[in-house]
């Protein structure tokens, strides 16, 4: 396996497919830019979910993680793509990824995104 940033996302058979069980991921040191102004954003990204046939190997995930250092973002994007790509790994029944940004100008964020969108769940 490879130590240097990247966007590929590896995964593991799920030990226990046939039980619901929801793992939780704390990511406390996340980095991007500022697509405007250049400037470091930081941001702690919490990924909670629950898996089907597969799992994340946490070393890929810190190196998928860590490519983004060098990437402008706005923290809306960064959040829906960081999902987006683990939705494509590992086809969860469930995901909610939470991007909590620092304080910049003033202002913290949070973002959410949450799989299946909870506005497509029948009544």
């Amino acid at each position: 396996m490879t130590t240097k940033p990247n966007k590929e996302l590896e995964v593991f058979p799920n030990p226990n497919p046939d039980r619901s069980y929801e793992i939780h991921l704390d990511c406390p040191e996340f980095t991007c830019l500022c697509p405007r102004t250049g400037q470091p954003d930081f941001a702690r990204i919490e990924i909670r979910y629950i898996p089907d046939q597969l799992c994340v190997e946490l070393k890929s995930l810190k190196l998928y993680l860590w490519s983004y250092r060098d990437e402008g973002a706005f923290h809306e994007a960064v959040c829906n793509r960081i999902a987006d790509d683990l939705i494509a790994a590992l086809e969860p029944r469930w995901l909610q990824l939470e991007g909590h940004f620092l304080v910049r100008g003033g202002i913290t964020t949070t973002v959410r995104v949450t799989h299946p969108d909870p506005s497509t769940l029948p009544d």
